[in-house]
């Protein structure tokens, strides 16, 4: 944790008006368009000081509200500011400062953004409170979770045989990658699981004729739905889902700054913690080894030299399965933010189908297994890879819920302890 820094040495004890209903996820929303309008070109190497970028703006926004409405714990060390600084200008600001500093080049957009933003606050004092209070969680929130310098960076290496031809394509996973430092976690391979199964076991057999079956892209045992679900959960959108949450009756503004600061770091080290595992395990996607099912040393494998994955197999080592510990990871913080089965249901969109519509689930537990499913169903994923997945991702997230933004306890009248 960073030592905190005083915002006033005295606060006032007027309360500020709550922020409007929305102001977090509008700038969650903005920052992520910015991102993506700022995206270098596929060819060009991505920068790790942007890559936690969501996170620092997330956090940022955090730290500036609950320095005004003290509910959580610091993730920061903020401490408390005034009480009657506008919430909304804090939140602009902090995500307004830190999406300057990591994408300056779009500027203008920014600006324009951010001062439409303050128009709506009709207090000055209140607003140049905020715009302080902001300022300075901006200020720890891009200090944050770099680099470790003691980490390793190590660059990828085939494993190949001296003169045999193996694909030139480097893994997407960066060597900077894995040398972030921890959210939570307390290194990158602190949750590190144990080795996929062996390829003489009847695991390994019995997983590997099911992606063989239906992950084959001219799978006759695959259904239209399956195939279908298989495209749809490819890169998942849950803005719906977690706006359904954000706009409750009775939510605070600090409540959901802390649900997208809690859900970003949780993510970020789920990604971490799969990125170890994959870059130390190195095994092969059903791609190489359906195609190669006579050379594992087991009988009940056997080979397809024509065979191909439904989707695209990401550039990037098996096990064990990305979106299985992210889908599980996020999914075990909500369940804690909300319910495992909200009324209206999980609501779920999509970014993989250019045009589809948002799907209602029945739980966050529905939406994980139908998340891991969909990636044997493509064909990139093995069910033990999925499960292990999950469970790094249960892990992961019941970590944080236990160490990080804490919720602080209330007096009757609902003032922090």
């Amino acid at each position: 944790m960073i030592k905190g820094i005083s915002l006033l040495a005295a606060s006032t004890v007027l309360l500020a008006a709550p922020a409007s209903a929305d102001i977090v996820c509008e700038w969650v929303d903005f920052a992520q368009a910015i991102q993506s309008a700022a995206a270098p070109p596929s060819t060009s190497p991505r920068s790790p000081e942007q890559e936690r970028a969501q996170t620092r703006v997330a956090l940022a926004m955090f730290e500036a509200l609950n320095a005004i409405d003290r509910r959580y714990e610091t993730y920061l060390g903020l401490e408390i500011g005034n009480s009657s600084a506008s919430q909304d200008a804090a939140a602009a600001t902090a995500a307004y400062e830190v999406l300057m500093a990591q994408f300056p080049s779009q500027k203008t957009a920014l600006s324009e953004s951010y001062q439409i933003t303050l128009e709506t606050v009709r207090d000055p004092a209140a607003r140049d409170a905020g715009v302080a209070i902001g300022k300075l969680a901006a200020a720890l929130a891009l200090k944050a979770g770099g680099i470790d310098p003691a980490a390793m960076q190590l660059p990828y290496l085939p494993r190949t045989q001296p003169g045999v031809w193996v694909p030139t394509q480097l893994p997407v996973i960066e060597p900077w990658f894995t040398a972030f430092k921890p959210w939570i976690l307390e290194r990158a391979d602190s949750i590190r699981p144990g080795p996929p199964p062996p390829l003489s076991s009847e695991r390994w057999a019995k997983d590997y004729d099911e992606i063989r079956r239906l992950g084959g892209k001219e799978s006759k045992e695959r259904t239209a739905h399956q195939t279908l679900m298989a495209r749809y959960r490819i890169t998942p959108h849950l803005m719906p889902a977690y706006r359904q949450v954000a706009d409750a009756p009775g939510r605070s503004s600090v409540q959901n700054a802390r649900m997208f600061a809690m859900l970003a770091i949780i993510n970020d080290d789920a990604i971490l913690a799969v990125s170890d595992a994959k870059l130390h395990y190195d095994f092969w996607r059903p791609i190489t080894a359906v195609r190669n099912g006579d050379k594992d040393g087991n009988d009940a494998t056997a080979a397809d030299a024509a065979w191909e994955p439904l989707i695209a197999t990401p550039n990037h080592p098996e096990y064990p399965c990305a979106h299985c510990i992210t889908a599980s990871a996020t999914a075990e913080f909500m369940k804690q933010e909300s319910q495992d089965s909200p009324p209206s249901g999980v609501r779920v969109a999509t970014q993989s189908i250019r045009l589809a519509a948002v799907q209602s689930l029945p739980s966050w537990d529905a939406w994980v297994k139908e998340v891991s499913f969909s990636r044997t169903l493509g064909g990139v994923h093995y069910r033990f890879s999925n499960e292990v997945g999950e469970e790094m991702g249960r892990k992961v997230a019941r970590l944080a819920m236990a160490k990080a933004m804490r919720p602080l306890p209330r007096t009757a009248d609902g003032k922090s302890r």
